[in-house]
């Protein structure tokens, strides 16, 4: 266990996203006063569920006007904080352009935090959340990993602009931060490298990708069959509850991988089946790899054959015993997230009976 220090206000990048969320809710329910910079702090429905996780807590939430692309920002909310705690960054496979809409926001947007964090006094400790998209690209790398398995040590190194564009992206915006980290020593840097982050969000419609897969589970997307890509998933609170643990734990340090379950997405759809099949159309059986090769193209940019072939039917492995270990951290069984994100769905009108 951790004592969240609140002697200090605590500053969260993309307060208002769906893995930011549970972290600005940890740490209001622990006391804390969170800068939380937004894009447009005027906005009540977009920060509704902060202010109102606010009021029930004793915690204390100030909200910022900040831009992630803009140097400079990020000062006035940074200012006096010990921990800070970088979120903010895009989640979107099919994308017009990687570079602007991908690579420059994740990149210009961790130097733009992290050389204000060296600018900024009062900062001992800055959090990433990073990806592991940033150790592998494609689940057949897990195969020339160490013993076979995903750690710390790999980046990834099979992706670029035109080939998993997001992790090219995430890559390099870790890279980044670890140049401008060791080129100082005023604050520690530990990073988080979350695999894909599902179960239920704090604000009514989150924009994360994974929700998007999970509404082709139920929407009849997959209704022929679902790939049996390989995959590693976290609950969205463990998350929290990592990035909470990097943030206090003294001996917190470099890179994490947070993963609970090596699955794939036809499996992770099993997981709804006995709770919502009778009402939805959950994928009964997987989709042949030669079909999904066919077919990919026209699922989405990211679907290419390319992809098909070195990621369905290839198991993910990762280890993720230096977190467990380090960060003090225990998972949630996988159906109890799938089945809370897929009825959080439901009653918010995201998914309607098929």
């Amino acid at each position: 266990m951790f004592t969240i220090d609140t002697s200090k206000p605590v500053m969260v990048t993309g307060a208002t996203g769906y893995v930011a969320g549970w972290i600005v809710k940890g740490l209001l329910e622990a006391g804390a006063t969170v800068h939380a910079p937004v894009r447009n702090p005027d906005d009540a429905a977009k920060v509704k569920h902060l202010t109102e996780i606010a009021e029930a807590s004793s915690g204390t939430l100030k909200l910022f006007a900040a831009d992630l692309l803009a140097e400079g920002s990020y000062a006035e909310a940074m200012d006096g904080c010990a921990t800070v705690f970088h979120t903010a960054s895009p989640f979107n496979i099919n994308v017009k352009d990687p570079q602007k809409d991908l690579i420059e926001p994740a990149v210009k947007g961790t130097e733009n935090i992290l050389e204000q964090a060296n600018k900024t006094p009062s900062v001992e400790r800055v959090v990433l959340t990073s990806s592991c998209a940033a150790i592998y690209g494609d689940t057949i790398d897990c195969a020339n990993a160490p013993s076979g398995r995903l750690d710390e040590s790999v980046w990834n190194t099979s992706s670029s602009i035109n080939h998993n564009a997001y992790s090219y992206s995430k890559t390099l915006a870790e890279k980044a931060a670890w140049k401008i980290a060791e080129a100082q020593s005023q604050w520690k840097l530990v990073v988080i490298n979350p695999s894909l982050v599902i179960g239920p969000a704090l604000q009514d419609r989150p924009t994360s990708e994974s929700f998007n897969i999970l509404r082709q589970m139920g929407d009849g997307s997959m209704k022929t069959g679902a790939p049996k890509w390989g995959i590693g998933v976290v609950d969205v609170r463990d998350l929290a509850q990592a990035h909470l643990a990097a943030g206090f734990l003294p001996q917190a340090n470099g890179r994490n991988i947070i993963s609970a379950h090596e699955t794939t997405l036809f499996d992770m759809s099993q997981e709804l089946r006995d709770t919502f099949g009778a009402d939805y159309p959950i994928p009964t059986r997987p989709i042949p790899k030669w079909l999904a090769w066919l077919i990919g193209p026209m699922v989405g940019d990211g679907v290419t054959r390319k992809a098909v072939e070195r990621n369905v039917n290839v198991p993910f492995r990762a280890d993720n015993s230096k977190a467990l270990k380090e960060l003090g951290l225990s998972y949630r069984p996988l159906r109890t997230s799938m089945e809370e994100m897929f009825q959080q769905m439901i009653d918010s009108g995201q998914l309607r009976k098929v």
